[in-house]
């Protein structure tokens, strides 16, 4: 496209306007609108259904070692455009533009691991006590539909068009309507990549018109989710309809449990880190902080001033260190829930407020409460903003009990200096992914992912292109 604006891509084509209302995107730091994009309807994923099952055959039979060239060639494209989609995301959800290219760097990596995977697809053959041999193929699973949140548009859209294409499996992504300009610089970045035809599909629009029509199509065979666990459940019910293979990543809820032979301040600085970053809005953040008692008063100290040292502005200012939340909505979330907070006898070390040197936007102080009791909702439910909630413990056990006191389970985290504690946090935290004395669980080689009511599947790791690949056996005798 000559200019890069907000545009549909469907059977290979950009698209900028349909028949449907055009979407308003707001920015989250100045309450204006961005820009304008376009919304698919009916109309538009029957046509992108339509290019999906003419793609897939062709695609399939496309050999691994070529599928490779194509996801390199987009992770390439990718690098090329790093900056416009770096700049795209950080207007488009409000994070500090001198965080933004970070994003992009592991969206990257997405495309390289899952080109060595497309490469490394092979089957196995067992010798049959029957005789004869038998022989395990793996097949693409079909045509993939593939939803994503706001909160990292570019990583979650990579995590799902990378495996999806080095299995052989055409992708129909339906991303947030809240990032169409982040998401069709991607569509851009693959059709540079030289992916083919109604391989790569972006359908921008209204979760009720464009979720709904692909739940209902019998031949799109597997889901992909990053969103709410409300809305995981609502997926599941509507798949089992068509007995869709479905992999999620839901909302999670994760505790960090600080031991009394922890480093507390290192501990404290990573802690108000990841805490903060992206304004909370991170699948997974440390929410839930369980500290010994032995340490509770350095701690908080730490989380203070490391949040009061925070940058609040605008996304496009280098200076900036914390932007706003990127909906209204979410901002009106999280402040009723730490006025409830407060209410049920926390104390507010620092924050708790939208900032007063901030007229517009939708801003919230980095939020510090101390002595939050167990029954607070803020322990039981995902604030998914710059709250950081802190609990005291005296016994390991109790610590690692009330960790495990949520049905969400994605990610769990632990500080300690031993590696008896370690291991015990380890074993003992029910989660997809622990880490212990650090926060980086996200790795491309690694698998991501949760269990219980936070999800199922795997994305990243070797384990993730199973979710998109059927199984064939094959019993040959001679004649």
């Amino acid at each position: 496209m000559s200019e890069t604006v907000p545009a549909l891509l469907i059977g290979g084509e950009f698209r900028r306007e349909t028949s449907q209302p055009r979407a308003e995107i707001v920015n989250p730091c100045t309450e204006d609108v961005l820009w304008t994009a376009p919304a698919a309807g009916a109309a538009e994923v029957a046509e992108a259904l339509a290019h999906a099952r003419a793609a897939f055959p062709r695609w399939a039979a496309v050999h691994g070692w070529e599928r490779a060239k194509v996801l390199r060639a987009i992770a390439r494209a990718m690098e090329r455009r790093k900056p416009e989609i770096a700049r795209a995301l950080s207007l488009e959800i409000g994070r500090p533009i001198a965080q933004s290219e970070g994003e992009v760097v592991i969206a990257i990596e997405q495309f390289d691991w899952f080109a060595g995977e497309a490469e490394r697809l092979f089957g196995e053959t067992i010798p049959s006590r029957q005789g004869g041999r038998l022989q395990a193929v793996p097949e693409p699973v079909g045509i993939v539909a593939a939803f994503t949140a706001w909160n990292f548009p570019v990583n979650l859209l990579a995590r799902k068009i990378a495996p999806a294409l080095a299995a052989g499996c055409p992708v129909i992504c339906r991303p947030s309507e809240q990032t169409p300009l982040t998401s069709t610089l991607i569509a851009l970045a693959c059709v540079e990549g030289g992916v083919p035809s109604g391989v790569v599909q972006m359908l921008h629009g209204p979760a009720d018109i464009v979720t709904s029509l692909l739940m209902q199509a019998e031949e799109v065979r597997k889901i992909s989710l990053t969103g709410s666990t409300r809305v995981g459940k609502l997926l599941l019910a509507q798949a089992a309809q068509t007995v869709k293979r479905a992999s999620m990543e839901l909302g999670g809820h994760t505790p960090v449990v600080i031991c009394e032979d922890a480093d507390v301040d290192a501990a404290a600085a990573q802690c108000a880190a990841f805490k903060f970053r992206n304004a909370g809005q991170v699948c997974i953040a440390p929410n839930r902080f369980y500290v010994h008692e032995d340490l509770a008063s350095r701690f908080t100290d730490g989380m203070v001033a490391a949040a009061r040292a925070l940058v609040l502005g605008d996304s496009q200012d280098p200076a900036t260190t914390m932007g706003p939340l990127t909906l209204a909505s979410q901002r009106d979330r999280v402040e009723a829930l730490c006025v409830e907070t407060i209410a049920d006898g926390a104390r507010c070390l620092t924050g708790g407020r939208r900032p007063a040197s901030r007229n517009t936007g939708f801003f919230f102080e980095p939020t510090v409460l101390a002595d939050v009791p167990d029954t607070a909702r803020i322990m039981r439910e995902e604030p998914f903003g710059p709250l950081a909630p802190i609990a005291t413990f005296r016994d390991l056990d109790d610590a690692i009990g009330r960790a495990n006191s949520t049905p969400y389970a994605l990610a769990a985290y632990g500080f300690t200096s031993s590696q008896t504690k370690a291991d015990a946090l380890s074993r003992g935290l029910h989660a997809g992914m622990v880490g212990v004395n650090t926060f980086m669980i996200a790795h491309a080689e690694a698998p991501f992912g949760g269990v219980d009511h936070s999800g199922m599947g795997r994305e990243g790791g070797r384990q993730a292109i199973n979710d998109y690949l059927n199984v064939k056996m094959t019993h040959f005798m001679a004649a």
